[in-house]
């Protein structure tokens, strides 16, 4: 479902040549590409509490409801961590928005506050075992409890969308850029959102160039993709 960087980068600057406005460099591209995605993939989430509060009432609705969640399906991910003295940080390479569940010895686990600690374990009712652990989730760090809980945990979390990249390598003779697949990192967000992408690559590429039509351009585009989006 992924949306090939290349074919992206080939319609913002078709645009950009027709309209006679220059043109956007790799690395511009890549810059404000991967910050239109981070747009993207935020509003999803506006878009589902907007449709939360909306009467569920109509066929449409539902519709909508489904393709928002197959969108937001994409960055739902699990991994497998080992714990170090019943803890484990979260490494910035798992690109973690938001943490669903923990999982030890395929039970999963009740988080609780830092404030609640104490009394969870000192309380015989509820204090934690191996059998039933329950965590913590501050700054980063996951503490399991018990803390001589041993082994892995599997985590349930939403990510963010990698980077975007459109590589290259250059032509010796003319000097010119050509793509190479090897080096590039397509888009991650859901394929409907094509259209979406190369607006907000243009919206950008206008502010960056201080070019008030490019920009104008792109937000115009983008008003007519939400108004057939919601037909």
């Amino acid at each position: 479902m992924a949306i090939n960087v290349d074919s992206v980068y080939k319609a913002v600057l078709v645009v950009l040549e027709q309209e006679k406005r220059g043109v956007l460099t790799p690395a511009e591209f890549n810059k404000i590409a991967t910050q239109a995605q981070q747009e993207i993939f935020t509003k999803y989430f506006d878009d589902l509490n907007q449709l939360l509060r909306t009467p569920q009432t109509s066929l449409a609705y539902a519709d909508r409801m489904a393709l928002l969640d197959e969108k937001i399906a994409i960055f739902k991910t699990t991994a497998s961590k080992p714990l170090a003295s019943g803890a484990y940080s979260i490494e910035p390479a798992l690109l973690l928005q938001e943490l669903g569940l923990v999982v030890y010895n395929n039970r999963e686990t009740q988080r609780i506050q830092s404030n609640e600690v104490y009394t969870t374990n000192e309380s015989p009712l509820t204090a934690p075992s191996a059998q039933y652990p329950v965590y913590t989730y501050e700054a980063g760090k996951i503490q399991m409890y018990p803390t001589t809980l041993t082994g892995n945990i599997t985590l349930k979390y939403l990510r963010f969308p990698v980077d975007v990249k459109w590589g290259f390598t250059l032509n010796a003779n003319l000097g010119n850029y050509i793509y190479s697949s090897i080096d590039s990192v397509d888009f991650e967000i859901h394929k409907s959102d094509q259209p979406v992408i190369v607006n907000k690559i243009l919206e950008y590429a206008g502010v960056m160039s201080k070019d008030q039509f490019v920009m104008s351009l792109g937000q115009q585009h983008t008003q007519q993709t939400n108004i057939n989006s919601k037909q």
